[in-house]
């Protein structure tokens, strides 16, 4: 169903009149084909969108809190500065869509596809992100503090600055994404996959990390101060001017990774793991580390 003007301004209305307990209905675009529609910064909050078709839809500034877009179509849609407090995005389509400076705090986003979205300056705020797709989406500065989020595809994504304090990610893929300067500080990833990654000079302090995948990744200058690993992988990374002190490192696996200039690891860390010839040891030399040796001191 195509919604006109007039029916559009009158669904308005009448939820404008529902917000404020004055009568009307609650605004419901079940199924209704929305493209090109402009909402700039309408108070739609509570709004159903189930099904709606929302192409290049303008919703910059809308508050949408609480608003149930169940297998919406919002490819290309503007929603620039809009809250969406509290949302239902499940099985949405949002490929290309623009989130810049949006509020997805608390949201329920699940098997989604936000692939090239643009997602700068967002915030996920203890939000519940379930089998989605950010594939090379721009989320650099977006906020994922305390966000719980599973068994979803970041790959190639531009996460420069990005924030996953306190988040909870697992088997998330990472596999050539951009996150300098990220900060995963006290996050937790359970079995994730950041290979070929761009993590320079990012933070993952008090970080617990386990079976998570490093291998060729990029970490010069990497903050790893009192982070917890379980195993995990470290094959061909870059580990250079990075910060060990005081983290755990059982079982990790540092075969052919690039270890110069690393600071404040000690011998009883890297007898922990495992080394090989290919192995550059802080001191510049090659592994396997051998206990006693000093080449766990930077030159």
């Amino acid at each position: 169903m195509l919604a006109t003007r007039s029916v559009l301004a009158s669904v308005i209305d009448a939820h404008s009149k529902w917000l404020s307990r004055t009568g009307g209905r609650r605004a419901d675009f079940t199924g209704v084909t929305l493209n090109d529609c402009t909402f700039v910064d309408l108070r739609l909050e509570s709004a159903v969108f189930v099904g709606a078709t929302l192409l290049d839809a303008d919703l910059s500034g809308a508050d949408l809190s609480r608003a149930n877009f169940d297998r919406a179509d919002l490819q290309r849609a503007r929603l620039t500065g809009a809250d969406l407090t509290a949302a239902e995005l499940l099985n949405v389509q949002g490929g290309f869509a623009w989130f810049a400076d949006a509020n997805l705090s608390e949201t329920q986003i699940r098997e989604s596809d936000f692939g090239r979205a643009q997602f700068s300056l967002t915030r996920f705020l203890d939000a519940r992100i379930m089998q989605s797709s950010f594939r090379a989406a721009h989320l650099e500065r977006a906020s994922f503090q305390q966000a719980h989020v599973f068994d979803s595809d970041f790959g190639e994504a531009n996460l420069e600055r990005s924030n996953f304090y306190n988040a909870r990610l697992q088997l998330c893929r990472f596999f050539g994404a951009s996150a300098n300067e990220a900060s995963f500080t006290g996050a937790k990833l359970d079995s994730c996959d950041l290979t070929k990654a761009d993590l320079t000079d990012a933070r993952f302090r008090q970080a617990e990390c386990a079976q998570t995948t490093f291998d060729g990744a990029n970490l010069d200058g990497v903050d790893f101060r009192e982070a917890k690993f379980k195993g995990g992988t470290f094959r061909r990374t870059i580990l250079r001017n990075c910060r060990f002190g005081g983290a755990s490192l059982k079982a990790v696996d540092f075969r052919g990774a690039d270890l110069r200039n690393a600071r404040e690891l000690t011998q009883d860390q890297l007898a922990q793991c495992l080394t090989d010839p290919s192995t550059i040891l802080p001191n510049g030399s090659k592994g396997p580390y051998i206990r006693f040796s000093g080449a766990e001191k930077p030159r």
